[in-house]
């Protein structure tokens, strides 16, 4: 169930969703090639624990920027694309075989976003780029439901930098958008783009009483469990 922060002054128009975290379950793909992308160049054992506290910090929305930054913390200075090719790998696959992305599972029902599309707009800013977004959303049902797109491969500057919500929001009112994220960037981008911002922040999650805070802080307006809690949030 989610928990009230502030009010919406007016029911939003304009739904726009994150990704990863939010309507797929990257656990076992993103956050699994994270853990060993580090450790395979760092030789250092790494813990989910730390992930997080890497991903809670601005500007690591980005996971090929934050497995640099953390490779070169433990010692091993290495470039963006050296740790982006490595994190492919595991991503990815090699020799043929499908890596980490085989695992990603959806987390809304195409059902569920049919609902919601026949109430609002629906669009997606992501800090995906189209490869991987295709992979998991080229079949799925519900992707024809969404209007806009938005990849890191569409604007030139990624999250916590608020253009993808601009390009969304295109001139129109932003307080008649909701952007739904799970990371610390998304409330930035949201915030720097004048748009309403909630929270998906499992109770389970690491390090929970602290992320809620800070995603307070920053002024998300309620934290959810799921996505699909917005439901008991939205007018009916």
């Amino acid at each position: 169930m989610g928990k009230s922060g502030r009010a919406l002054r007016a029911q939003p128009q304009i739904l726009i969703f994150d990704v990863d975290g939010v309507l797929v379950d990257v656990r076992g793909s993103y956050w699994r090639s994270a853990l060993q992308t580090v450790q395979s160049l760092s030789g250092h054992r790494v813990t989910y624990k730390q992930l997080h506290e890497w991903k809670s910090r601005p500007g690591f929305n980005d996971d090929w920027r934050m497995t640099a930054a953390w490779v070169t913390s433990l010692g091993r200075p290495i470039t963006y694309e050296e740790a982006r090719d490595a994190f492919n790998r595991f991503y990815w696959g090699t020799d043929g075989k499908l890596g980490n992305v085989r695992n990603e599972k959806m987390l809304v029902t195409p059902r569920q976003i049919a609902r919601w599309a026949a109430r609002f707009e629906l669009n997606i800013f992501t800090g995906r780029n189209r490869q991987e977004l295709q992979h998991t959303f080229g079949r799925w049902p519900a992707a024809s439901h969404f209007r806009q797109i938005v990849t890191m491969d569409d604007v030139s500057r990624m999250k916590p930098h608020p253009d993808g919500l601009l390009k969304i929001v295109a001139g129109r009112e932003a307080a008649t958008a909701l952007y739904i994220g799970d990371n610390v960037d998304d409330a930035l981008a949201a915030r720097a783009a004048g748009v309403p911002f909630v929270a998906v922040l499992p109770r389970a999650a690491h390090q929970y009483r602290e992320r809620a805070a800070s995603f307070r802080e920053l002024g998300a307006l309620a934290l959810f469990s799921r996505a699909t809690d917005l439901n008991t949030w939205l007018s009916p």
